[in-house]
């Protein structure tokens, strides 16, 4: 039996790291993307990982990467966007760079790197595009207000992709992970504007943060392990699961605040209005 091969993005830190080791040691080829794979030192070149300069800000490289990759080994069965921008401020303090930065990377990076993969899956009439999200995209948080935004928006995408590629053999999905602060996702997330409102903006937002922190300590988000994450996008990417899966407690927490898997019934039972019979 062929081995499955999988294209990750952002494999240069944490939840991308992990999910390349993961996927690499449960048999599967991996081409792990980062935008300097030649200062990589953990993931080395194997015969069965590859790695490759990937920067969803630059369709060249993404185009590149996927070519080099699947040149290599001959088909692409499984597409992880996992590379972020994160970014904490008031909204009335965020300014234009951060904002659109964090929509360039986490939105339209994100749409860029599934049309370069789709048209590949679908010659092959198999594939699945897993895109990681978070809670705060199934909650509004404050603090994140723009990286909500683009969260909701990759939540809103993959659940209408996942309708649109159903017909072709192609799954779409999304893990959308609680705070796991032992990754560095959180210590890299963009801080700049954080005081840019002045003293008593500033002053609110480390209320807010404050409070916020207790919360997430209280579910365990201090200690929670990330190749909890990891191995959730493996089962996402091996076995039947819904479109929308929230991995850690306060993930899950909030989950079962709105009604536990019931947005996935809602798909079910929407699916007739929105698709022909197949």
């Amino acid at each position: 039996m062929a081995k499955k091969t999988v294209l990750i993005t952002g494999c240069s830190t944490g939840i991308g790291k992990l999910a390349a080791r993961t996927f690499y040691e449960r048999g599967w080829n991996v081409i792990a993307t980062m935008r300097k794979p030649e200062k990589e030192e953990e993931l080395g070149e194997q015969d069965d990982l590859m790695l490759a300069r990937l920067d969803v800000t630059d369709k060249a490289s993404i185009h590149a990467a996927v070519s080099e990759g699947v040149g290599r080994f001959g088909g692409l069965d499984v597409v992880v966007n996992n590379a972020a921008r994160g970014g904490r401020a008031l909204l009335e303090a965020s300014s234009d760079a951060m904002v659109r930065a964090m929509y360039d990377t986490n939105v339209f990076g994100v749409m860029d790197v599934c049309r370069a993969v789709l048209p590949i899956m679908r010659k092959q009439g198999s594939g699945c595009i897993i895109n990681i999200t978070s809670m705060a995209g199934m909650v509004g948080l404050p603090l994140e207000t723009a990286y909500s935004g683009t969260k909701y928006a990759v939540e809103g995408m993959t659940e209408a992709l996942a309708f649109e590629l159903k017909g072709l053999g192609i799954l779409a999905k999304t893990v959308a992970p609680g705070v796991y602060s032992r990754t560095e996702f959180s210590a890299n997330a963009n801080d700049d504007d954080w005081a840019a409102g002045g003293q008593a903006l500033t002053t609110y937002s480390d209320k807010l943060r404050a409070h916020f922190r207790s919360s997430v300590s209280a579910e365990g988000g201090n200690t929670a392990d990330p190749q909890e994450v990891a191995d959730k996008i493996f089962e996402c990417a091996t076995e039947a699961t819904p479109v929308h899966n929230p991995v850690g407690n306060d993930a899950q927490l909030l989950m079962k605040m709105m009604g536990g898997p019931g947005r996935q019934a809602f798909l079910d039972q929407a699916e007739p209005l929105l698709l022909p019979p197949s």
